[in-house]
């Protein structure tokens, strides 16, 4: 199996290179398409110049491995190609299509025959399954689309402003690699994928009996993209434009697409504590390439929601988890916790004005810790400058910076 012109996405390798060959199952989610399966066609790269391996290859898209849908037959296809004189290696594409896949699983770790990894784009799936029966022995990978390096790497493009359009514009899906970054040929493929995820890991896995309605919430999602709303607006919202969708069946759908990991869910929490509300949360898409695509795209109107959803997804690639911060009457755009340490972000397209300065900057400097903070805008003046120690920077600077 030969795997020729691989872009290496370093980051991902180096966090999984620390568990081979360790009695672990390392699991590889995200949403359908993002490079998944790429990755462990480096890591298989990666193995085979280091050791004598036998590599199992089993992906669930392709029809020669349709006949694998139990555990028992996973099973019995994994110890008929094992070798005696090889180290074994098991790679498993969708594993989540192979109904009580962890039941085999747990029983080739238990014997020590392999060395397992795994994708997987059904977030309650992975988690519930592998929790229940592999409680502690298994590591999860988030995969995202192509951060704005990688985007500029695949595509052998500069860091200037028409390349941080252009990505603002297509997203980061990584096959744009093969069909160029031409946006309505990327769209076109874009819309296949967008009725892949939907179909398959929407529509079919959480038994959706009602297609257009998911579709008009996706809409109204793309069109509120860092708007603070809860179940119950969204659906007095919908019945106001003579669509009639219960708040219990917002609330299924919006966990089907969380779980597809097609959008993400942000919680808000108060600054002081990270006290979490039930109340109020905003969505943000995995790719904006596929919000774009099915949604239409007017620059110029969208600009804002664009650079939230870049923003929040780079802190999210960085290993951030991310709340919307409330204090009284304050609101901060991110609030992002990582080991301890803790970083505040506004963002904002341009500082148009004194009062739109004194509101990014004012509710930022009335936050009393020494941790980081920044103010992220397209302003052409806001390359690596600060405002009463609040750190100012151009969105191109904030999405190449290591944070």
């Amino acid at each position: 199996m030969m795997y020729e012109n691989l872009i290496n996405r370093e980051g991902y390798i180096e966090k999984i290179r620390p568990f081979i060959d360790k009695p672990i199952i390392k699991i590889l989610s995200g949403q359908r398409r993002v490079g998944k399966s790429y990755i462990m066609k480096l890591l298989i790269e990666e193995i085979k110049i280091s050791e004598q391996a036998q590599i199992i290859y089993i992906d669930k898209e392709l029809e020669k491995f349709s006949d694998i849908t139990q555990h028992q037959e996973l099973y019995e296809y994994v110890k008929a190609n094992l070798s005696e004189s090889k180290k074994n290696y098991l790679f498993i594409d969708e594993v989540q299509e192979i109904q009580n896949f962890q039941l085999c699983l747990r029983s080739l770790l238990n014997e020590q025959l392999c060395d397992i990894y795994c994708t997987g784009s059904n977030a309650n799936i992975l988690s519930g399954e592998l929790a229940t029966h592999l409680a502690g022995r298994y590591i999860e990978f988030s995969v995202h689309s192509l951060s704005y390096t990688e985007f500029l790497n695949f595509n052998n493009l500069p860091d200037n402003n028409e390349s941080l359009e252009r990505y603002l514009t297509i997203g980061g899906m990584p096959y744009q690699y093969h069909i160029g970054t031409e946006p309505s040929i990327v769209y076109e493929y874009l819309k296949n994928v967008y009725s892949s995820i939907l179909l398959k890991d929407v529509v079919s896995r959480e038994n959706i009996r009602n297609v257009s309605l998911l579709e008009n919430l996706v809409a109204y999602l793309a069109d509120n993209i860092g708007s603070l709303f809860s179940a119950q607006n969204i659906s007095k919202y919908l019945k106001s434009q003579k669509i009639n969708i219960p708040t219990q069946t917002v609330i299924n759908y919006l966990r089907a697409l969380t779980n597809a990991y097609f959008i993400h869910k942000v919680s808000r929490a108060e600054i002081n504590g990270l006290k979490i509300f039930e109340i109020g949360e905003k969505y943000y898409f995995e790719d904006l390439g596929i919000r774009n695509s099915v949604r239409g795209l007017n620059y110029r109107s969208d600009i804002g929601k664009l650079i939230e959803n870049v923003v929040y997804m780079q802190l999210l690639r960085s290993g951030w988890n991310v709340y919307t911060g409330k204090d009284e009457e304050r609101e901060i755009d991110f609030v992002g916790e990582k080991n301890g340490e803790h970083i505040y972000i506004q963002v904002c397209y341009l500082l148009a004005d004194e009062k739109t300065i004194q509101r990014e900057f004012g509710n930022l400097m009335l936050i009393k810790d020494n941790y980081p903070k920044y103010v992220v805008t397209m302003d052409p003046l806001s390359h690596q400058n600060t405002y009463k120690g609040i750190h100012q920077l151009h969105l191109r600077d904030f999405l190449t910076m290591n944070i």
